[in-house]
């Protein structure tokens, strides 16, 4: 099951991207297996050096939410490595930079990772050119297909 961040691709250019465990509680796992969660609002900070997760909204599941109530949209902490946070710091530095979640999924392992980008703010006239772009393409496929 994946999870996307559509908006991000449009709103950002994605320079780089880096993949990240999530400290997550059991109901919130099964709800992710679930799909139900949203990325729209959601982005990424570097705090105490910790790089957490915020506003992304992860559903209650029902069964389990009777018993353990959790904050759907509570702030998540990420796991990544040192060397990659480091690094990250010092990229976000640069002014106009952001941290944006791309995509929540589940690797080979079974564990919930999601995918962040480092990425620098679109221009009106880019988004423009992008949708112009992709409105071509969808042409000539539909010509083809024919």
């Amino acid at each position: 099951m994946v999870i996307l961040n559509k908006r991000a691709r449009h709103e950002y250019h994605i320079l780089e991207t880096y993949e990240a465990g999530m400290i997550l509680t059991g109901p919130e796992v099964k709800s992710l297996r679930a799909g139900q969660a949203n990325l729209k609002e959601a982005y990424c900070v570097i705090r105490n050096e910790k790089l957490l997760l915020i506003g992304c909204h992860i559903s209650p599941y029902k069964p389990a939410s009777r018993n353990n109530p959790v904050d759907p949209a509570r702030t998540r902490e990420l796991l990544l490595h040192k060397k990659e946070l480091n690094k990250l710091m010092g990229k976000l530095k640069e002014q106009g930079l952001a941290l944006v979640p791309l995509k929540v999924y589940f690797n080979a392992r079974g564990y919930a990772k999601i995918e962040i980008g480092l990425g620098r703010g679109k221009k009106l006239y880019d988004k423009r050119q992008a949708s112009k772009e992709r409105d071509v393409k969808r042409d000539l496929q539909r010509r083809y297909k024919m």
